[in-house]
């Protein structure tokens, strides 16, 4: 009898753990803390406003930043609005993100997985609930709203916690859609299990594969990035 009770528990942790999710290699930082080394710029380099720099909001305009001088901690920056988008060399498949970010006042940017599909970076703070768009802070641009606003305030860190599952592909035909199967923002659950239909307009190349890069938006407003992991799941 305790053989089979220890069989059968060992039998049901090994169920619940396959539903419960996929486990998870080691993390990887992307950002070094002092230069863009590993990341690439889509689009003229000579546009982009990317920078390994510490940011504030600027006292006299609260839509913009300041650089920080003599900082202890720098972070990716895109310090002013009207750049380029800025991507990571490494590619990747499923992923469990973490990401923190900082907007100033009405600014926009967004986190696109595989370069392809974008979770919207947007100030939203104080929209109601009820008037969430696909635009929103939050959103799976395109496809769907966020249940709930969870934006804090313009000059305040804000943290994205993302478990991505790429498009499955046989014989270089599509079988299965790309699949976010959760995001969190400052910790409340804002979507769970979506399916996407194809890319985010906007994306690295408009095309979906295996595999992709980390892209944030960088041709619309200032914005900073921090405290970026990426754990590739098994």
């Amino acid at each position: 009898m305790v053989r089979a009770g220890f069989l059968g528990l060992a039998l049901w942790l090994g169920v619940m753990a396959g539903v419960s999710g996929q486990s998870r290699e080691e993390a990887y930082r992307p950002f070094n803390g002092k230069d863009l080394s590993g990341w690439k710029l889509k689009g003229n380099a000579a546009k982009s406003h990317w920078k390994a720099v510490a940011v504030k909001l600027d006292p006299t305009n609260e839509r913009a930043f300041v650089i920080v001088p003599d900082a202890q901690e720098l972070w990716l920056c895109n310090v002013q609005g009207g750049g380029v988008d800025i991507y990571t060399e490494e590619k990747f498949g499923d992923i469990h993100l973490e990401v923190e970010f900082l907007l100033p006042k009405g600014s926009n940017s967004g986190v696109y997985l595989m370069g392809e599909y974008e979770v919207q970076v947007l100030d939203s703070y104080g929209k109601p609930d009820n008037k969430l768009t696909q635009g929103d802070l939050g959103a799976l641009y395109g496809a769907a709203p966020p249940k709930k606003n969870a934006a804090r305030k313009p000059g305040e860190w804000q943290k994205f916690v993302i478990e991505f599952q790429a498009p499955r592909f046989a014989n270089g035909q599509k079988i299965a859609p790309a699949r976010f199967r959760k995001v969190e923002l400052n910790g409340v659950l804002l979507h769970e299990n979506v399916e996407m239909k194809g890319p985010t307009p906007g994306g690295l190349t408009g095309k979906e594969a295996p595999t992709g890069p980390l892209m944030f938006q960088g041709d619309h407003g200032p914005v900073a990035y921090r405290n970026i992991i990426i754990t590739p799941l098994k």
